[in-house]
């Protein structure tokens, strides 16, 4: 009973820096989804037509860099908001 009593007499505060680090966390998890569908998607597209790698490769890097894009938005985001 004792615990019960100490747990409510606790009074903690969260400050806002702490919240950066999470935020940019949840913001990574959307472009690294992205860039493994963009990857897996390449390999199977080059498996499919090897006689198009060259041009499969050049449009995965270009859906890897804007999907990487987002993780940088969200990292700024993070700074300027935290």
């Amino acid at each position: 009973m004792s615990n019960i009593a100490n747990l409510a007499q606790l009074t903690g505060e969260i400050s806002g820096s702490t919240f950066g680090p999470i935020g940019y966390g949840l913001a990574a998890i959307g472009p690294g989804i992205g860039v493994g569908i963009v990857a897996g998607k390449a390999i199977e597209g080059i498996a499919r037509q090897p006689e198009l790698a060259g041009q499969i490769r050049t449009t995965m890097f270009l859906g890897i860099a804007l999907s990487e894009a987002l993780a940088l938005i969200g990292i700024v985001a993070g700074y300027i908001y935290g």
